[in-house]
């Protein structure tokens, strides 16, 4: 989709259709920016800590795999290209459009516009060779479940969550449910995202990590609902205003300003991928996983949630021969990939980002 998007809007500005100064005097690209702190609070609202307690193998390969990742692109980048390269480039690499945003804004604000095509790129294509990847690795896992037809639902808490009802996941949090309205939802969203601004200000570390920091432990302690944005039933606008948002930075890329920077997307992928691999195979070995079950883990740093879930229903459904077999496959493979995806895309890519855009 941001693909789509990013090539569709660059064509359009190119051949003269879309006006540069279009999205500058739209509202839509301001509320984006006014979102981006609040999103990320909701990002912390996403972190199921009663499967990440259960899958913690998971997340140590979820996290061996963009470590990994980051160190190689870190060292091998900047000796190609160079170092700003090198950041524009893995922050998108390990996780999803709120790493792309925040990684986005900092060029903007050092007056780089021109790198803004390296994680417009990295983000657009990463799902194209992470999916199709995971997917090879999960088949053979699913086949050696099938063989040896011996798993078990062990994590039906992801079943249920994802099955709950919107009215389902307004919990008992401190706000009693009878007030738990759009508004009110919002207004707590933005108390989180306004504090977390602030402590940016006066701490000098990213508000990005305070959001996400606020996020999570406003949910466990109770401030926070599950799924703020989605229970405000604002989500799918707040990332409608951040994608306007994000694309006004693409105003001042030339066509040869996209070839040129080409090369170093497919380096930054090929060597962002191998690392991310290498990172999975390295911690599924002493957390004595399969590896086949570990790397899928791994690569979720490349696409995760709706993808992971998504792969896991396809694998299963083309690999079982009745609908026993594809149970017993579904869960055995459902829970760690939704748990590597909420590591990496949800929390790790935005700790990533947050400290490496620091440094240029």
């Amino acid at each position: 989709m941001l693909l789509v998007v990013t090539m569709g809007y660059l064509i359009l500005l190119w051949t003269g259709v879309f006006p540069k100064d279009m999205l500058s005097s739209s509202t839509m690209s301001a509320f984006g920016a006014l979102m981006v702190a609040p999103l990320i609070v909701h990002m912390g609202t996403l972190v199921p800590f009663k499967i990440l307690k259960m899958q913690l193998r998971s997340v140590i390969i979820a996290l061996s795999g963009i470590v990994m990742a980051v160190i190689l692109v870190l060292i091998f980048i900047p000796l190609i290209f160079d170092y700003a390269s090198a950041v524009a480039g893995v922050g998108p690499l390990t996780g999803g459009t709120i790493a792309f945003v925040l990684t986005v804004e900092k060029l903007q604000e050092l007056d780089l516009a021109g790198l803004v095509t390296i994680p417009a790129l990295v983000i657009g294509i990463q799902g194209l060779i992470g999916m199709p990847l995971a997917a090879y690795f999960l088949r053979r896992h699913a086949n050696q479940v099938k063989a040896t037809t011996c798993s078990k639902a062990a994590l039906e808490v992801a079943a249920d969550e994802e099955s709950q009802s919107v009215e389902n996941q307004k919990s008992q949090t401190w706000l009693p449910k009878k007030y738990q309205t759009n508004m009110l939802l919002l207004l707590q969203i933005f108390i989180g995202g306004s504090i977390a601004v602030f402590l940016g200000d006066v701490t000098g570390i990213s508000y990005s990590l305070w959001a996400l920091i606020i996020g999570i432990t406003g949910t466990v302690i109770g401030f926070y609902n599950n799924r703020m944005l989605e229970l405000s039933n604002s989500f799918g606008i707040a990332m409608v205003g951040l994608i306007v948002f994000t694309l006004g930075a693409m105003n001042e890329i030339t066509p040869s300003m996209f070839v040129g920077y080409i090369p170093v997307v497919s380096v930054t992928m090929v060597i962002g991928v191998i690392g991310i691999i290498i990172g999975g195979i390295v911690a599924a070995k002493l957390m004595k996983w399969n590896l086949n079950k570990g790397i899928p883990v791994a690569l979720t740093a490349l696409f995760g949630f709706p993808g992971d879930y998504l792969l896991c229903e396809e694998v299963s459904r083309s690999v079982a021969e009745n609908d026993q077999q594809q149970k017993a496959i579904f869960d055995e493979i459902l829970t760690p990939m939704l748990v590597g995806g909420f590591t990496t895309v949800t929390t790790g890519s935005i700790v990533v980002v947050s400290i490496l855009i620091q440094t240029l």
